[in-house]
């Protein structure tokens, strides 16, 4: 028998190395070519930036030679400004492309982001939360694209602009070649210990952002509760405690880095003061024909040790974008590379399955176990029931007894750990996943209603699959369903018994609907989310505990409506009142998540205990006989 395996999160197995390095194998061939083109302009920025100090010696010596030409002066002058014209313009082509790359490339983050989240199932969402995932897809993404606009260049810039600077001026004279040195020691020390009190900190940055959001968003989605309870101080408080964690943290790392440009500074002019110190010592000590010779190599490693201790300043900035990029890549790979434990199943099996059974609408548990990721104690234990075509199945217990547990591995939110779930006579774990989810009509627990029209939320999703790639993004722009649609979507409503206090609704059908349907009640949330569910005439119907916010006598004509409209599709019911599922083919009384008791309401009432106590603490003696 097949199973679902250990409850534990898939990641992919190439985890070694730099993740900022990792996540550059999502670059694009274009994105490449372009960063390739960016490296010749920086090559040739640097190339512009150190031929000046050439030109430079050039008119120190014109200057200081008697009978120089003043257009001589004046032509050297001129390929200096044709090589700062040169060097803006390299400077201006790698800004562009950088941020052109950073752009797309942190676009191209997002998309694989938002599409690995939209195959996460509950397991997935319990382990990163809402609000981190929120924060990585958008302060982390941020994070990377600064590092690609900035640091990349800074990377490869300082380093060439070092090596070669010191190149050209190693054999202009020890003394200042061992001045430049020791100016580098003391830059790189300050650097490595600047780092090591600062990476842990920026490290923790992420994570005290994700504690901003959650404590905001929670404030927000809970407003009303808060107000209720007098609790804003409280949360006040709450959000005190989390903006200044995160406030001290940066405070501590803005104030050891702001430590590092005056000691930049510090160093610079002190190599600046020993470079002109040294060149005094060798002039004076020159024979009077080699005074200007050293006159002019000083004036040039002057400018070329500045170069020197501008790169290695360049390269301290890196260290302060690096960290925060490298954490955030690391957050951002952990959501791309995670595996969903529910995945598709062999389709083409599936479907030889299927058409050999010729079932439709038929729901099997056989001796079903199921234990949450992460939990040791299973929720549910050898459950075993068969819900044949048009059948109605209730489900019925004490709070935490596993019903919407249950009927969650229908859909595959969860796999089974043990036994199988069969729909159409076939394991669901061998149903594609879209296949799957097309012939059921769910209606959850909490109501969730989108943004849009209320015909966009009745015909939610099932015109955009119909519209195709071109046309989706306009169709989910606006949720509305195609014109020859609207039948479909009234008929849905009316059996929802939606149709009431919609055409009262200033605009009917194409009244609008607020984010998280703030701007309707939760009997009417309710029951639009079962008019969704109807509208897409599925085989199979699950409603986890949908009638609880509606009155008895709405309760009533909605079983009604759907007994009528969809007598052909399977149902399956969680609920906690009697009088929604006594008329049900057949009720699963479920106990600690063991079956306890399965029949029809009169069966039940003469065999299961736990069912005629739910049933006679509502019902009254006489609904009990009748």
């Amino acid at each position: 028998m097949k199973t679902a395996g250990h409850h534990r999160y898939a990641a992919a197995t190439n985890t070694k190395g730099n993740p900022l390095f990792r996540i550059m194998k999502y670059l694009s061939k274009a994105e490449i070519g372009q960063m390739l083109v960016a490296l010749a302009t920086i090559v040739g920025q640097v190339w512009f930036d150190l031929k000046l100090p050439d030109y430079m010696s050039d008119i120190t010596t014109l200057v200081e030679t008697p009978g120089s030409a003043m257009s001589d002066i004046w032509i050297a002058g001129g390929k200096m400004l044709l090589v700062s014209l040169g060097s803006v313009a390299c400077a201006v082509v790698t800004g562009f492309i950088a941020a052109r790359v950073a752009a797309s490339f942190g676009q191209r983050l997002r998309s694989l982001e938002f599409a690995r989240v939209e195959s996460f199932g509950p397991a997935e969402m319990s382990r990163f939360s809402t609000a981190s995932l929120i924060t990585r897809s958008t302060n982390d993404i941020t994070q990377i694209q600064m590092f690609i606009t900035m640091g990349l260049q800074l990377i490869v810039r300082s380093p060439i602009m070092a090596i070669w600077a010191v190149a050209k001026i190693a054999s202009d004279g020890f003394e200042w070649t061992f001045a430049t040195g020791i100016a580098v020691v003391i830059l790189l020390g300050a650097v490595v210990i600047l780092m090591a009190l600062v990476m842990p900190k920026f490290k923790a940055m992420q994570r005290l952002t994700d504690d901003i959001n959650l404590v905001a968003r929670e404030n927000l989605t809970g407003l009303r509760v808060v107000r209720a309870y007098n609790a804003e101080d409280y949360q006040e408080a709450k959000f005190t405690q989390a903006n200044k964690n995160l406030t001290d943290t940066q405070l501590f790392t803005n104030r050891t880095m702001a430590i590092m440009m005056p000691l930049m500074n510090t160093v610079m002019n002190g190599l600046m003061l020993a470079v002109y110190w040294i060149g005094a010592y060798l002039i004076d000590a020159a024979s009077l024909t080699d005074k200007l010779t050293v006159f002019s190599n000083m004036v040039v490693f002057s400018s070329y040790s500045v170069q020197v201790i501008m790169s290695f300043l360049l390269m301290s900035m890196v260290f302060v974008l690096w960290p925060r990029a490298d954490v955030s890549a690391q957050r951002v790979m952990e959501v791309i590379n995670t595996v969903p434990l529910i995945t598709n199943g062999d389709d083409t099996a599936a479907d030889v399955a299927r058409i050999g059974h010729g079932a439709h609408g038929t729901v099997e548990f056989r001796d079903v176990s199921f234990t949450y990721p992460d939990s040791r104690e299973p929720i549910l234990e050898h459950v075993t029931f068969t819900a044949t075509q048009g059948q109605t199945v209730a489900f019925i217990g004490a709070t935490g007894s596993g019903k919407s547990s249950l009927i969650n591995l229908v859909p595959r939110f969860y796999d089974a750990t043990e036994g199988s779930v069969l729909v159409d006579g076939v394991d669901v774990r061998d149903w594609n996943l879209t296949d799957l989810r097309d012939r059921i009509g769910y209606v959850p627990q909490r109501s969730v209603l989108f943004k849009g029209t209320v015909a966009g939320n009745i015909g939610y999703g099932d015109d955009v699959r119909a519209a195709g790639a071109a046309s989706a993004a306009a169709s989910a722009a606006t949720h509305a369903p195609s014109a020859a649609d609207m039948t479909r979507v009234r008929a849905a409503a009316d059996v929802a018994q939606a149709s009431e206090f919609v055409e009262r609704m200033d605009g009917g059908y194409d009244a609008p609907i607020a984010q998280g349907g703030s701007n309707v009640s939760g009997g009417q949330k309710q029951r639009l989310s079962i008019a969704r569910a109807v509208y897409r005439d599925p085989e199979i119907l699950i409603f986890d505990d949908s009638f609880s916010a509606l009155d008895f006598r709405t309760d009533r004509a909605v079983r009604d409506a759907l007994a009528a409209h969809a007598a052909g599709a399977t149902k399956l019911i969680v609920a906690q009142r009697i009088g929604t599922i006594m008329n049900a083919d057949l009720i699963v009384v479920l106990d600690d998540g063991k079956v306890v008791g399965q029949g029809t309401h009169q069966e039940l009432l003469k065999t299961c205990d736990i069912y005629r106590q739910i049933a006679e603490s509502q019902l009254s003696q006489t609904e009990l006989t009748a």
